[in-house]
């Protein structure tokens, strides 16, 4: 799963990556969490282009009669989301770019678990693959979630999956709410820029969401190595004569 993700680029590189004309200012963020308002790109259906917007994270569907659904849908598997009722209309034809440049996953089957960071070369921005929806009770509320995909062979030793990634030349395609077969969308998500991915341990300041903070992304501190053949240490033999001196 994907529960926790960076976007620190400046909004003039953000435009720069993504093609965007204009673009609101936005602080950098170490510790995108559920809940939180994430930065995504989508194509309304009033409009022709993709347009910047601010999305709630954890999908409420347009049907949902309680917006705590939402908490528990952060994240759909790409691999049945076609036949999900809570994500099958939004892959037909609400698809989103999620914005980032970095995730994180923790490793370890029980707690404490060692969270990773997962960043592109030259820490490059890149976008998740999400579906979006409008939900309205009473105001209108835009939430979305991110797809999530088998993990590559960088991410596998530290967790079994990973958001999944829209590569740069298909995001036309990923936007374009006129390509409304599911299955078709996601062939567009090739794990070929998932396995360019690098990582490196980090300290546990992530694991608490209040953390927004640049600490998040500093390497873990390094554990004390032990030698595997330690020499061995000898306490001199004492004769029980000698203590009595």
């Amino acid at each position: 799963m994907c529960g926790r993700f960076t976007l620190t680029a400046s909004a003039q590189d953000i435009q720069a990556a993504f093609g965007l004309a204009d673009l609101p200012e936005i602080s950098p963020r170490y510790n995108i969490a559920p809940s939180q308002a994430v930065a995504a790109l989508l194509i309304p259906s009033s409009q022709s282009r993709p347009q910047f917007a601010w999305l709630r994270w954890g999908l409420i569907p347009r049907w949902a009669k309680d917006a705590k659904i939402g908490d528990r849908l952060i994240n759909a598997r790409s691999e049945t989301a076609a036949e999900k009722p809570a994500f099958r209309q939004a892959l037909q034809g609400q698809r989103c770019l999620i914005l980032a440049d970095g995730f994180y996953e923790w490793q370890g089957p029980k707690s404490p678990k060692q969270p990773h960071y997962f960043h592109l070369p030259e820490r490059s921005l890149f976008a998740f693959a999400g579906l979006w929806d409008t939900w309205r009770s009473p105001e209108a509320i835009h939430t979305c979630t991110i797809l999530t995909a088998p993990a590559a062979a960088t991410v596998r030793p530290v967790h079994g999956r990973m958001p999944a990634i829209v590569p740069p030349q298909a995001y036309g395609q990923w936007l374009d709410p006129q390509r409304t077969d599911p299955q078709q969308a996601l062939a567009l998500l090739a794990p070929d820029l998932a396995g360019q991915l690098r990582h490196y341990p980090v300290s546990d300041t992530v694991n608490n969401p209040r953390h927004e903070v640049a600490a998040c992304l500093e390497p873990a501190p390094s554990l004390p190595r032990l030698s595997p053949n330690p020499s061995p240490r000898f306490v001199e033999a004492v004769s029980p004569d000698r203590l009595k001196r």
